[in-house]
């Protein structure tokens, strides 16, 4: 069985203005994407000239009770790992006839929190056989902010971690005890190089950036008796 088609309709079909074509081409071309740049989110204003004028921290108790001559280390963001682990090294090692402290605690809060746990990693590399305890809480912490209306004092808790270690054997049932760790000789090189890059690191990060507000608090005035969470004009 043959099929005819009418030219007419052959040439209805061939014809670049058919409305199939037509149709077709209408939408062959996706429409343009949009290119505009979303606006960048603002800065906040909050902060927007105030000025840190002083920050103190509320005096707490010490979470190790009945430690009698133990070493006490308070470390600061702004403190240099090498001038802290000279002197705590130096006093544990010390002999004679009365010996040198038998433990020592380091603490720190906020920044140097992770300054704190290094200090104590390398006393324990230093000196073997040490048991340790490691003691977190939260410490209050005031810091008075200044601009053109007045001061404004903010309270805040900030986290506090203390490492005791001892060379007398302590609970090991308390919450956060760790045994001593056994160093064979193979390590032993190895983590005093990893000791020294990390007690220069923080003199090179000094020569690369500025000091930070808080590590200039030394020369600004001491700290007014504004009462807490107020504003004053």
């Amino acid at each position: 069985m043959e099929l005819s088609m009418s030219p007419d309709i052959l040439h209805a079909f061939q014809s670049p203005n058919s409305g199939v074509h037509s149709h077709t081409s209408a939408h062959a071309s996706p429409p343009p994407l949009a290119t505009t740049v979303p606006p960048a989110t603002p800065v906040k204003p909050a902060l927007a000239g105030f000025r840190k004028v002083c920050r103190t921290e509320d005096p707490s108790p010490s979470p190790f009770q009945g430690l009698d001559g133990a070493l006490e280390m308070r470390v600061k963001e702004g403190s240099k790992i090498r001038n802290l682990m000279g002197f705590a090294v130096a006093r544990m090692q010390e002999g004679g006839p009365g010996g040198g402290p038998r433990q020592v605690v380091f603490t720190g809060s906020g920044r140097a929190v992770t300054k704190t746990i290094t200090c104590a990693e390398i006393m324990k590399r230093r000196l073997t056989g040490l048991h340790q305890l490691t003691k977190l809480r939260y410490r209050a912490v005031r810091e008075v902010w200044e601009s053109g209306d007045g001061q404004t004092t903010v309270q805040r808790d900030v986290p506090s971690i203390s490492i005791l270690l001892s060379k007398d054997p302590l609970d090991p049932l308390e919450p956060g005890y760790q045994p001593p760790e056994d160093h064979s000789p193979l390590w032993v090189p190895g983590c005093r190089r990893e000791e020294e890059m990390e007690m220069e690191k923080p003199s090179q990060e000094a020569q690369k950036r500025p000091p930070s507000p808080d590590s200039l608090l030394s020369t600004k005035r001491p700290c007014p008796g504004v009462r807490s969470l107020e504003s004053t004009s």
